[in-house]
């Protein structure tokens, strides 16, 4: 990662968050692979400060820099087919058919004589049938009923005009700020164990109204450079689409790192970067992720690429943006945490390092749709897809 000058002692590093672009390990130049690499969490560059020197930068999935505070503050990256399903057809009765005089004159020699009978009958139904019966010798002819194939819903659909955006608002839910203090791996882990069932909490409603299977994702806590199922993990939270249903892998030592020097900054950069990698989950559940993944793959040209991934970066962060205003309240979002969200939300922005990408959005893109999505916690304010290209740029 590139180092970007700032304010503070050293200059902010930017991450990525989507592979095949800047910050993935084939550079920028090499075609992404996708599906193997890990959707990592979108850094949401933050500006320059103010002159007063209490603003936060960015590096790689957390702020870093001086903070409000004077420290730094951290943020961070199903159809089933149909089998045709075969019913044999009865042969039906016509009651307007004559039956055979045979096959009645078998019937009453059956009745009259016992074995001669039987034999008599049974030759003169096999022999004079009429078409009621079935030849039992014969394998019989099976006229099938297939069910039609289940209509194809287009990617461009999938993103544009989503379910999840009339599903409705998230509820106010109840969601204290987990107790434990990120000095420790373990203390870290059991704060993003508390907030995914939080985020469950709020989520879930939604995502089965909307007429999706919601399922949580798992939790992976890994050390910087570690190697799990979504690949070598570096510094900063990721989400993967594995065959788990979703899992989201977020680093702790920063987080440990930054928390003696702003304990508030610290508090908002772990609260969002699960909020996004959480977000992106959502996008899974939906379909949007697959989608969008499509769309990416058959761009026409590096510009429509990256305007793709800005659109589902900001659409994650306007997902998370949304969360956090559904638990505001409770959490509760207030004093020198607001002050460091409200910052957040109007300070990130791709311009904010010339050697990136443009794969995350401007400062003005990430302030209309995190500042619309904490405002109405309604996931219909967060349809990127649907947008204009000058809403993001």
């Amino acid at each position: 990662m590139a180092d970007q000058p700032g304010p503070g002692p050293e200059g902010p590093k930017v991450g990525h968050f989507l592979p095949g672009g800047a910050g993935d390990s084939g550079g920028a130049d090499k075609p992404a692979e996708r599906g193997a690499a890990p959707l990592q969490a979108p850094t949401p560059r933050l500006s320059k400060a103010p002159d007063d020197a209490a603003a936060p930068q960015l590096r790689g999935s957390r702020l870093d820099g001086p903070s409000l505070s004077g420290s730094r503050l951290g943020n961070q990256d199903a159809s089933a087919a149909y089998r045709a399903v075969y019913h044999p057809e009865p042969i039906p009765f016509d009651p307007n058919k004559k039956r055979s005089k045979a096959l009645i004159a078998g019937i009453v020699a059956g009745a009259l004589v016992v074995i001669g009978g039987i034999v008599f009958g049974g030759a003169m139904l096999l022999t004079k049938s009429d078409g009621l019966l079935a030849n039992p010798l014969v394998t019989p002819s099976v006229k099938g009923t297939e069910k039609p194939p289940r209509k194809v819903t287009p990617d461009a659909d999938v993103l544009g005009k989503n379910p999840i955006y009339t599903a409705g608002k998230l509820a106010a839910v109840s969601c204290k700020e987990p107790a434990y203090r990120p000095n420790s791996r373990e203390n870290v882990a059991s704060y993003f164990e508390a907030m995914i069932k939080c985020l469950d909490n709020a989520w879930k409603p939604i995502v089965t109204k909307a007429g999706f299977d919601f399922g949580t994702p798992r939790l992976i806590i890994f050390d910087d450079g570690d190697e799990t199922a979504c690949g070598v993990q570096k510094e900063v939270a990721s989400y993967c689409a594995d065959e788990q249903g979703g899992s989201v892998t977020m680093p702790w030592q920063g987080f440990v790192d930054d928390y003696p020097k702003d304990k508030s900054g610290t508090a908002i950069d772990m609260l969002q970067s699960i909020a996004f990698v959480y977000g992106v989950h959502v996008q899974n559940l939906t379909g949007i992720l697959d989608a969008s993944d499509n769309v990416r793959d058959r761009a026409k040209n590096k510009a429509v690429e990256l305007e793709q991934d800005r659109r589902q970066a900001l659409q994650g962060n306007c997902f998370a943006a949304a969360f956090v205003g559904a638990a505001k309240a409770s959490y509760p979002l207030q004093g020198q945490l607001a002050q460091h969200w409200t910052y957040l939300i109007n300070h990130s922005g791709d311009e904010n390092d010339k050697k990136q990408p443009r794969d995350h959005g401007s400062i003005k893109s990430h302030a209309l749709w995190m500042g619309q999505g904490f405002a109405k916690t309604d996931p219909g304010t967060c349809n990127t897809f649907g947008a204009p290209a000058a809403k993001v740029g």
